[in-house]
């Protein structure tokens, strides 16, 4: 990093060099790139939108193939800005070019851009950068796969009192839908007091929320030499003094214990609200997604959830037409979307995943027919949406207060159950706690007012 700080005087003749950073993808995603953001600060570059930068950076995302369409058509914009400066650095990692058919399509087609790497090897970019600045060739340093975990990674963060804090890496589940886990490797966890000490900075300077990450954290642990627990670790989490509020996402059903039900209704700082995946309410279509968990188990964790913590805000993500759903299979989904009273629900149109088993499995569902059911899916999830968010019209709530709204006089902030809350106030209450009563839901947002 002091090496390429010392050359950019000589190299930008004398300015400021600027960068863009632009994320795809999940909140592991958006931590990776604050992180490259903090290192391209650190170094001497200035931040700002345009394209029109001395480096783009893209982190990119590989869930849907739309995801890698939607890069090659930026790849595509900047190739005719680099033919106006040649010296633009135009660098791609994350996900997508974990993909051997990816790195192999850049090659070919888009040799302009100078630097690719991927999910393993984050912390080598300081090392990969100055190998751009001092030649002219393209450098690509992909991973396979790493056993380590690099602490102390810098950041710049999008609040200042709020952030999120990576528990774990990787996924074993290996859904016959799903790319994730042939791209971000097997499960790895962070050793418990790492993920505390950096907890306890984070609250040292200022952050009074955190969001605890992995792509199944309720099998955080399980790989440590001595194991320990998601719902142990929440416990420990608690105890930092200073730090008001815990969330963590995402929570695979067929992992969810007993034991992090219970701490989540005794935590006084572990936010109610819990993201729980369902996918589909069909047994017979869970089972071929590789979900290992049927419809009945699903709601029986729902009743458990909602008896420990009456008043949980539950969301989830359903997919539309996955291969070989029948009416039937779907009617099953809308049955625990009935049943489940969802504040909200992310709702999917299968895409067919190249790479992934789910792929090639007979029974494609016909795009009129998925198109149809999920608008009923749809029409449902705001329905019951709307009920479920409403209980709390009338009430008093702790908000943090998040940003100001577009709306002139206006702040935005957020209940402890996630719900979004607009009301009138000043710029000098952003990163504070506010109580706010609920005056009016509109869906899946309230109006309130300080009190």
């Amino acid at each position: 990093m002091n090496k390429i700080t010392e050359m950019l005087p000589d190299l930008y003749q004398g300015r400021k060099p600027t960068f863009r950073i632009e994320n795809e993808g999940c909140q592991m995603n958006s931590l990776q790139t604050e992180s490259i953001a903090a290192i391209m600060e650190q170094i001497g570059y200035e931040k700002i939108s345009s394209e029109e930068a001395d480096a783009v950076i893209y982190n990119t995302c590989t869930v849907r193939e739309n995801a890698n369409l939607k890069i090659y058509g930026h790849l595509g914009h900047l190739k005719s800005i680099k033919k106006k400066n040649p010296h633009m650095k135009i660098i791609l990692f994350g996900c997508m070019m974990q993909e051997p058919h990816v790195v192999e399509t850049i090659q070919k087609k888009y040799p302009f851009v100078n630097l690719v790497f991927g999910t393993h090897n984050i912390h080598k970019f300081p090392e990969l950068y100055y190998r751009t600045l001092t030649s002219d060739s393209q450098i690509i340093d992909i991973w396979k796969e790493s056993d380590e975990i690099i602490e102390g990674m810098p950041t710049s963060r999008k609040y200042p009192f709020k952030t999120g804090v990576n528990v774990m890496f990787g996924c074993n589940n290996f859904c016959s839908y799903c790319i994730v886990p042939y791209v971000r490797g097997r499960e790895k966890s962070r050793e418990p007091q790492a993920i505390i000490n950096e907890i306890k900075a984070l609250v040292e300077d200022g952050v009074t929320e955190v969001m605890l990450l992995g792509q199944n954290v309720n099998s955080y642990g399980k790989t440590l030499a001595e194991p320990v627990s998601f719902a142990q670790l929440l416990t420990e989490v608690e105890k930092i003094e200073g730090l008001k509020r815990i969330r963590f996402m995402t929570s695979h059903p067929k992992d969810l214990s007993d034991e992090l039900i219970e701490a989540m209704a005794k935590s006084k700082k572990v936010c109610h609200h819990l993201h729980l995946p369902l996918q589909s309410g069909s047994s017979r279509i869970l089972q071929k997604m590789n979900r290992r968990y049927d419809k009945e188990k699903y709601l029986g964790l729902v009743e458990k959830i909602r008896t420990a913590i009456p008043d949980i805000s539950l969301t989830t993500d359903i997919i539309v037409g996955f291969p070989g759903e029948t009416e039937e299979d779907f009617q099953e989904t809308l049955d625990v979307v009935r049943k489940s009273e969802y504040d909200t629900a992310f709702t999917f149109i299968y895409s067919k995943r190249t790479g992934t088993p789910a792929a090639s499995m007979p029974d494609q569902i016909p795009e009129d027919v998925v198109k149809e059911r999920f608008n009923r899916l749809l029409t449902l999830v705001q329905e019951n949406g709307r009920k479920a968010s409403s209980r709390f019209t009338g009430d008093v709530k702790e908000i943090l207060v998040e940003e100001e709204s577009k709306e002139k006089g206006m702040l935005t902030g957020r209940t402890e159950h996630n719900l979004l809350v607009h009301f009138e106030g000043t710029p000098d209450l952003i990163g504070q706690y506010v109580q706010v009563k609920l005056d009016t839901c509109k869906g899946f947002y309230y109006f309130g007012h300080i009190v």
